[in-house]
This record gives C-alpha cells, sequence and structure tokens, in this order.
C-alpha cells in the first residue's frame, strides 16, 4: 500500500489510464541491476528513481574525472575523484530518498555478476565496450533476465530490448555476432553532450514499459537516433538460429 507521500509524488504518473496504481506499485516493488555509471549510467538511474523504482543496483569501479562532466548528469563538479557509483547514489537519494541504492565500486564479473542478474527484475547495460556487454548479455540469457541495451557515440546512438523470455526474441550476440571488439569509445570518438541524455531516456522509458508490462517494448527492434538529422529508424531483429548465446 503506498503512502500519501508516494500517491502524491508519483501522481502524473498514476494518472495515465494505462499506468495507474498497478504500474506504480510494480515500480516500487522492482529491483534494477544497472551495469555503468556514465553517461547513459546517469541519465537512467535519475529517471529510474524518479519514476519511483524501488531499488537500484548500479556498478562502476571508476572515478569521476573532470572529462565526464560535459555529459555524465549525476556528477558535479565537487564529485570529482569519487566513485562514479557513490557519486549517483547521492544524487538519487537527493532526488528520491525512497529509493534504495546498493553502490558497487567494483568491475561486476564472475559469480557476483550472476548472482546480482538473478536478482534483478531487469538489467540495463550502460557500459561502452563489447567484451562487458557480451558478458552481460550471456548471462541475462542464462537466468532469462530482460536487458535493455544502449550506446552512443558522436551524434548517434540506438536503444534495443533482449527478452529471451519471449519466444524468437533475439539476444544481443544475434545483433552483433562478428563484431570487432577493438571499435572506439567515447573517450577515443568523441560525444555530442546530450545524446547519451537521449539514448538514456529511452533506456529508462523502456525498462519501465518491460516492469509494468505497458506498451511494446523495443524487443525484437533495434532504434537506430541520428542526431544529426533528428531521425529515428527502427529496424526488425531476428534470431539467429546458430548464435552461439541463446540458440
Amino acid at each position: 500500500m503506498m503512502t500519501d507521500d508516494q500517491l502524491l509524488r508519483y501522481n502524473r504518473q498514476i494518472m495515465i489510464p494505462e499506468f495507474d496504481i498497478a504500474g506504480q506499485e510494480k515500480l516500487l516493488e522492482a529491483r534494477v541491476l544497472i551495469i555503468g555509471a556514465g553517461g547513459l549510467g546517469c541519465p537512467v538511474a535519475l529517471y529510474l528513481a524518479a519514476a519511483g523504482v524501488g531499488t537500484l543496483v548500479i556498478s562502476d569501479d571508476d572515478h569521476v574525472d573532470l572529462s565526464n562532466l560535459q555529459r555524465q548528469i549525476a556528477h558535479t563538479t565537487r564529485d570529482i575523484g569519487k566513485d562514479k557509483v557513490i557519486s549517483v547514489n547521492e544524487s538519487v537519494h537527493a532526488l528520491n530518498p525512497d529509493t534504495h541504492v546498493m553502490a558497487i565500486t567494483n568491475k561486476l564479473e564472475g559469480e557476483v555478476l550472476e548472482e546480482q542478474v538473478k536478482l534483478a527484475t531487469l538489467v540495463i547495460d550502460c557500459t561502452d565496450n563489447f567484451p562487458s556487454r557480451f558478458n552481460t548479455n550471456r548471462i541475462c540469457v542464462k537466468y532469462r533476465t530482460p536487458l535493455v541495451s544502449g550506446a552512443a557515440i558522436g551524434f548517434n546512438g540506438q536503444v534495443a530490448v533482449f527478452n529471451t523470455e519471449e519466444e524468437d526474441v533475439p539476444c544481443y550476440n544475434c545483433l552483433y555476432s562478428d563484431v570487432d571488439e577493438q571499435q572506439l569509445t567515447c573517450s577515443e570518438a568523441g560525444i555530442l553532450s546530450p545524446i547519451t541524455g537521449v539514448i538514456g531516456s529511452l533506456q529508462a522509458t523502456e525498462a519501465i514499459k518491460v516492469i509494468t508490462g505497458i506498451g511494446k517494448p523495443l524487443a525484437g527492434r533495434l532504434l537506430v537516433f541520428d542526431g544529426l538529422s533528428m531521425e529515428f529508424r527502427s529496424m526488425n531483429l531476428s534470431r539467429d538460429v546458430e548464435c552461439k548465446t541463446c540458440s
């Protein structure tokens, strides 16, 4: 049962007919694992906390650097040198003290990563490298935990939902089976500040849709954003019957 303060805080969401109190209660009961507290992880964490997700587990082994502040909006100048997850935790707590944050200051891997994925309602990949994405995808497939994946670089970004609980829905490895794992990161190729905000907001939206069962998530689709032309393209994805992860 929600408190009067919660009913007031989340009133604008509860007013949406498709969402209602039932949707809000699902968010309050959810446990979301966010891997990465950088350009994508910051808006994801802030919007999910604002929306009322009950528990956020945030993992990142990096520290706040001056160059991060151009796009990683949960950090401020006074946070330079601080663990990113501690900085995000403080920002989330300031925004919504009812959201519980479990801050993991080391890289999630091995049995610890498996345990966190198994406990999560949903996983959001906010990393910037393919080895981490492939590993997270593999474990999400193993435990059939929905995965919201996002990426951003330059003026471009993309979002997809991989929910292998559903029949014939591809996994991340189906999309990128022969990718060059040495592709450039934002620190090497650059990134326009608001692009991470656009993609992170879309990831948070998809996460809320999956958790509440509202609408049509991007399962089996890839949404591509071009900030220069301000165009979105949606492409259907097929499951790879020879995928080494989900086949």
